[in-house]
């Protein structure tokens, strides 16, 4: 399946959001990445796919969640390391001259940000984070040189600061080598792995 556009979508209800889920895998063929409560009692639902096929999952999703959509984004030709990072890839190759982090006050809005720092500064993406225990916040944190970094955070800063979405943005210079680790550790007190379980 050809994955290039990726959609998120919050609802003000679960039962909205599971029906909603349920029109948009059945409009066409995409891949779901999430659907689950995120903070504060909101539905996210996450996909992906090749872009006519997430629009038209997408319009069957508004269509069906008329006046429940609290936020939204829709990105034809998402970067590939956006993608990867929703999976959990990490990218902490090589020393780190500077990190960035940036952190949005809505999922949606910090996605887009990651988005646009990425096609916009020469940085990688050393990982992103949507979990729970972040308040229904996000963030991101690349690495690379610090004038690209320090370029990368004024895109993803534009990009929430236009959505009235920014948290916080901070660049650090020279890390710690294990800073990486530290910023992008699990959430602490994870239920345990389901594998663990008799």
């Amino acid at each position: 399946m050809v994955e290039d556009a990726l959609a998120l979508y919050e609802l003000d209800s679960v039962a909205l959001g599971l029906a909603a889920l349920d029109a948009l895998v059945k409009r066409a063929p995409v891949r779901v990445l999430e659907a689950n409560l995120v903070e504060p009692g909101r539905f996210l639902l996450l996909f992906c796919g090749g872009v006519a096929e997430v629009q038209e999952s997408a319009q069957a999703l508004r269509e069906r969640a008329e006046g429940g959509v609290v936020d939204s984004i829709l990105l034809p030709m998402v970067h590939p390391a956006v993608l990867a990072g929703l999976r959990g890839a990490q990218d902490q190759q090589g020393e780190l001259d500077t990190i960035g982090v940036v952190e949005g006050s809505w999922i949606a809005g910090t996605l887009e940000a990651c988005d646009r720092a990425l096609k916009e500064a020469d940085v990688r993406l050393a990982g992103l984070r949507v979990a729970g225990g972040l308040g229904g916040r996000a963030f991101f944190v690349v690495h690379g040189a610090q004038h690209d970094v320090e370029a990368a955070l004024d895109a993803g800063r534009g990009v929430l600061q236009g959505r009235e979405a920014l948290h916080r943005v901070e660049c650090i210079p020279r890390p710690h080598i294990e800073m990486l680790a530290w910023l992008l550790r699990p959430a602490p007190f994870a239920p345990p792995s389901p594998k663990g379980k008799r």
